[in-house]
């Protein structure tokens, strides 16, 4: 069991993500935004976060940019979550820190797949 931190807007992503999560057994913690996501990210530590891109505010790719610079979170693995599945949008996400990333909408095997190989990458 892991504890994973889902920083989604939507409140839809968010219910169905919650529950996938939920239902293999990690802890879940949700942020709306990407400053609420940044907080918990620097006072919980969770293990992995789940990212959307298009935050209100501030957007996935710079709060990731600023988990990445600070020495806190910076091993915290992120996978990036976007409905934009467009070549350059997965680059921009490597750019920014990304360790991974899933196209909406999620398919959960690939989510499930996503999120063991950066907890095991992470315990060797």
């Amino acid at each position: 069991m892991a504890s994973i931190l889902v920083i989604e807007d939507n409140a839809a992503n968010m219910k169905l993500v919650c529950l996938l999560l939920r239902d293999a057994g990690h802890a879940v913690l949700c942020a709306v935004d990407a400053e609420t996501g940044l907080s918990l990210a620097r006072s919980d530590h969770p293990d992995l976060i789940l990212m959307d891109i298009q935050l209100p505010g501030m957007d996935g790719l710079a709060a990731t940019a600023l988990l990445k610079q600070d020495a806190a979170t910076a091993a915290i693995p992120v996978i990036a979550l976007t409905a934009m599945a467009m070549k350059a949008d997965h680059e921009k996400s490597r750019a920014a820190g990304c360790d991974l990333y899933i196209a909406k909408p999620l398919r959960y095997k690939e989510l499930y797949a996503a999120i063991d190989s950066l907890l095991i990458a992470g315990k060797s």
